[in-house]
């Protein structure tokens, strides 16, 4: 069978929007702090790819946000009952993730220092606007049997939109059905031109690892 393909509309982002926040507003308040949208640790939503694939991961799993940021996407997986692990080089972003329940964070550069969960496993790696290609086996030596990664960043034809705009991070066409050949089992797949939450050139796949391995 065919990789499914999932589309969320944008009123469902933003109903994932104010739950993940969990805000509300009345005319009446004149007191900021009253206003729980108006956070200094305000971040976007979530990737509509991670929600609408989520439900593959096992319920209540060990998932690792990679280049988590200010953590759009590990405040929602907490929210859903999932332990994350939250990596990011930038300390400063991670401080908005301390204290939440369900997640831990770890500030370290993947990148330049090596790849810090050799001896780990997770039931889910998630991957959102980032690619450091020289990482791809790590993540995947990192999955636990029945493993989820679930991968989503920008490719080639970006350019035409903005940034990024150096091929270094930018996907080829098909790049991560390559990656994962032979290794991963593919549930969904796309690329191309998105339009929500704006418009640019995505690439995006959920593929699981096999029980056996």
């Amino acid at each position: 069978m065919p990789p499914e393909v999932h589309s969320i509309n944008f009123l469902q982002r933003r109903a994932g929007f104010l739950s993940l926040h969990g805000g509300s507003f009345h005319p009446g308040d004149t007191d900021l702090a009253h206003f729980t949208l108006l956070r200094t640790d305000l971040v976007e939503p979530p990737s509509l790819w991670l929600q609408a694939h989520a439900g593959h991961i096992r319920p209540h799993g060990r998932v690792l946000d990679v280049a988590a940021g200010k953590g759009r996407n590990a405040r929602w997986l907490a929210q859903q009952g999932f332990q994350v692990e939250a990596v990011d080089r930038d300390a400063e972003a991670l401080q908005a993730l301390q204290g939440i329940e369900g997640i831990t964070v770890r500030v370290a550069d993947i990148e330049r220092d090596g790849w810090p969960y050799a001896d780990q496993q997770f039931d889910a790696i998630v991957v959102c606007r980032y690619l450091h290609r020289p990482l791809f086996d790590a993540f995947i030596d990192s999955l636990a049997p029945d493993g989820l990664l679930i991968y989503e960043t920008f490719m080639q034809g970006q350019e035409i939109y903005g940034k990024p705009n150096n091929p270094d991070f930018l996907l080829k066409t098909d790049e991560l059905l390559e990656l994962v050949r032979g290794r991963l089992e593919v549930l969904a797949f796309e690329q191309g031109p998105q339009e929500q939450p704006k418009p640019c050139m995505l690439q995006r796949i959920v593929a699981r690892k096999s029980l056996a391995t």
